[in-house]
């Protein structure tokens, strides 16, 4: 090729597998990465918005995404994305809820909604906990019990894929979107020998062939890389933001720790003083417990020394009667009075 191509760039994706004139290619990729998720393999389909080659040089492509439905009525959404953005797992959920749901008008029965498979190639790591490159999300319950089989999504990581040798059609697919761009047209590896990748080839051989379509791609390009600019600046923004956040919240943390030490200091003292006041008050109580003990003691002794002056009174009494006694003369006898 005149110029290396990416097929991972959008307006090249989407002439790779939504251009009319590449509906086969479409087809063997849905059957090649749904593969026994059908019922039945795909043999027909018609793209909702196929790829126009005039609105692409004239720059007027917005959306880069590919649309089918099957012969069955089945619904097929194919996207490439490159960057990753906060909001991408929730813009995949929509995407796949917007073309689910679009299938009936109003009024119509639920019945006339098919299942829809929404396939979507990222260029980064979104899962990074998952080693597999290959994710499908269905709606089932925490059993795996599936409620309604109507189709899911497909994540399939190509910055996670590697595979040296190719055995199955979703790998052959898929390395051909991470190396591609660095094959030589004209000599074709042996995974490459099939018809659908040398047609895929060949689309990319028309990109860089082609004087128009080479600049239009390399606008793209630069578009890119302009988003992935403003999106690494924004990422390293929101990072700056959140640094802020948490050395504000660390702040907030590290004064909230100081004072709850404080008061745990305040309390600790608090405490110290309050043992020492309950310690003085229990030696005020002992001091006025012993001072009752000696006032006990000293009412005890008085009452004995009182005890014992009423006892020495009374033997004092005593003896002065028995003085009193001794002292009078003996009464005569009464014969002798008379």
């Amino acid at each position: 090729m005149r110029h290396p191509i990416d097929p991972k760039v959008d307006c090249v994706f989407k002439a790779l597998l939504g251009a009319e004139s590449n509906r086969d290619l479409l087809i063997h990729f849905l059957n090649a990465i749904l593969g026994a998720e059908l019922p039945r393999p795909i043999t027909a389909v018609e793209i909702q918005n196929p790829y126009n080659e005039k609105e692409f040089l004239d720059d007027k492509l917005t959306v880069v995404d590919v649309k089918a439905r099957d012969a069955t009525g089945q619904m097929y959404q194919v996207e490439v994305q490159l960057l990753n953005h906060r909001d991408l797992p929730a813009r995949i959920l929509y995407g796949w809820a917007d073309l689910y749901s679009a299938q009936i008008k109003e009024g119509e029965s639920y019945r006339k909604l098919r299942p829809t498979y929404a396939i979507w190639l990222l260029g980064q790591t979104l899962l990074p906990d998952a080693p597999d490159y290959a994710h499908v999300f269905r709606m089932r319950d925490q059993h795996g019990r599936v409620f309604l089989d109507h189709g899911g999504i497909w994540l399939l990581e190509l910055s996670k894929f590697a595979a040296d040798a190719v055995e199955t059609e979703q790998e052959r697919w898929l390395k051909f979107f991470t190396e591609a761009e660095r094959l030589d047209a004209d000599a074709l590896p042996a995974w490459m020998q099939t018809q659908e990748m040398r047609r895929a080839m060949n689309t990319l051989k028309a990109f860089s062939e082609k004087e128009h379509a080479y600049h239009a791609y390399q606008a793209r390009q630069n578009f890119l890389r302009e988003q992935q600019s403003i999106q690494l600046e924004f990422d390293d923004l929101r990072a700056e933001v959140e640094q802020a956040r948490a050395d504000v919240e660390q702040e907030r943390a590290a004064k909230e720790q100081e004072r709850v030490a404080k008061e745990q200091e305040r309390a600790a003292k608090e405490q110290e003083r309050a043992a020492k006041e309950q310690e003085r008050a229990a030696k005020e109580q002992e001091r006025a417990a012993k001072e009752q003990a000696q006032a006990d003691a000293e009412q005890e002794r008085a009452a004995k020394e009182q005890e014992r002056a009423a006892k020495d009174e009374a033997l004092a009494e005593i003896a002065r009667l028995k003085r009193l006694l001794a002292d009078q003369p003996e009464p005569s006898d009464p014969e002798t009075r008379s």
